[in-house]
């Protein structure tokens, strides 16, 4: 690349007014770049403050419901179910994940019912419903592979017949999204979408999410022997290119913000949907320090999303996107 010397060259002309900025602006952020991420417990007319996730709720599905109209009513095209589920149903056979009527199949319907348009994604693993708070079924210690495997796929079938859009393997096995694929298309669910989270990290952003879901105080060990080690970028290539190559029709990167190389590795590597999950213990800091007002909160939310847009992403799950949905609406 050759550019002009001084004076001939001056990087401040395309910087000295609004319109000029606009028109060399490189990237863009619009309502339709989210995927937001929601709570769902059980229960009725419940809106329940995360204490560690500032400004985020478990609602209750007729509350979910009525998110769904607010996100679709801001632009937004896709909200994804998380499950708060009772303690009393969480067991070493993980079987609630995958009944017809729990709570995230039952979320996924009645935001079917109230806003068709809008796509539902689900999240599949065994988390929210092993008494161990692991993603696999735990064996004499160890989180086993393949058996989870067939639990999964089970789980996602009847998510797919509750009327999910897409589909988000964020368990990390081996396998997972080729038996799903297979399974979705023998059962006649050849358009629903696999979103895999196929670089997910083993990070300390977690936190807060797990208090969420109530998985915090269930979880024994950690998750070390399944998720990505962080210290690690080449084996996220390996590990997208086998999902794309077993049927994923999107990948995710997970945390967001400490592995934007790994998101602009990934989208130069492959060219496929390439998304980015914004996690809670990003949220969370971003809320507390603004909380403290020590930065502007407005200004560094959108200034991280539009991180995930410059490191190539298509997309972004974040906990931020009402607000900054309303904000790039002009709201």
């Amino acid at each position: 690349m050759t550019i002009a010397p001084y004076p001939a060259a001056r990087f401040r002309r395309a910087r000295r007014s609004a319109a000029i900025r606009d028109l060399v602006r490189e990237n863009s952020l619009s309502p339709a770049d989210f995927i937001w991420p929601v709570f769902v417990r059980d229960g009725e007319g419940i809106e329940e403050p995360v204490p560690s996730m500032p400004g985020v709720m478990r609602r209750s599905v007729d509350r979910i419901a009525d998110a769904a109209r607010e996100a679709h009513s801001l632009g937004i095209p896709a909200i994804c179910l998380f499950p708060y589920t009772d303690p009393s149903l969480k067991t070493e056979n993980c079987a609630e994940a995958w009944n017809p009527d729990n709570l995230s199949n039952r979320a996924t319907r009645a935001i079917k019912a109230a806003v068709p348009e809008i796509a539902v994604m689900t999240d599949v693993a065994l988390d929210p419903y092993n008494i161990n708070g692991h993603d696999g079924f735990v064996v004499d210690g160890e989180i086993v592979n393949d058996a989870t495997v067939e639990a999964l796929v089970k789980q996602a079938l009847s998510q797919a017949e509750a009327g999910a859009d897409i589909i988000g393997p964020s368990d990390m096995m081996d396998g997972r999204i080729g038996a799903l694929r297979a399974a979705l298309e023998g059962a006649g669910h050849s358009n629903v979408m696999l979103l895999s989270y196929a670089a997910k990290y083993a990070s300390g952003f977690y936190g807060p999410f797990r208090d969420a879901v109530g998985a915090s105080g269930a979880l024994k060990g950690d998750k070390k022997s399944y998720q990505m080690d962080p210290a690690n970028s080449d084996e996220a290539l390996r590990l997208v290119e086998r999902d794309l190559t077993e049927g994923a029709d999107m990948v995710m990167v997970k945390p967001g913000l400490p592995y934007l190389d790994i998101c602009r590795r990934v989208k130069d590597a492959f060219g496929a949907p390439t998304f980015a999950y914004q996690v809670s213990g990003e949220y969370a800091m971003i809320q507390a320090a603004a909380q403290n007002g020590w930065i502007d909160g407005e200004k560094v939310m959108l200034e991280s999303l539009m991180a995930f847009k410059r490191a190539g992403c298509d997309g972004i799950l974040t906990y931020f996107a009402p607000a900054a949905a309303r904000i790039l609406n002009g709201q």
